[in-house]
């Protein structure tokens, strides 16, 4: 499997706004998560459980950037920035580091995310 063209295939689909469908495409069955704010997911049904909540809470979306991704073996670190209205009236903009673990047969096992407001 070559990670650097699945980083740039799944970061691609982030960017287009398509983070449910990533996760959906790229994530081992297996795979767990955690974010800055001590949110975990044990598998890959949670975390699309929570990327669907999450999308279906966004009002509008004024900006996703990609800003750069770096591969080293099968470790891989991309950063965005996203830039969201919510339906509750509040806004949110991350600049984020998203930190992949890949497998061999090139689904993510592992996904962290660390935020710097």
């Amino acid at each position: 499997m070559n990670i650097k063209n699945l980083v740039t295939q799944m970061d691609g689909i982030v960017a287009q706004g398509a983070i449910v469908d990533a996760v959906k495409q790229f994530f081992a069955d297996n795979a767990t998560t955690s974010d800055f704010g001590g949110v975990k997911t044990s598998n890959k049904q949670q975390m699309v459980e929570k990327m669907e909540g999450f999308a279906g809470a966004i009002a509008e979306v004024n900006g996703i950037t990609h800003h750069h991704s770096i591969v080293d073996g099968n470790v891989s670190a991309s950063e965005f920035t996203f830039d969201f209205k919510m339906k509750d009236g509040s806004d949110i903009y991350w600049h984020e580091v998203i930190r992949r673990i890949w497998n061999a047969e090139g689904k993510v096992i592992q996904e962290e995310y660390f935020n710097a407001n």
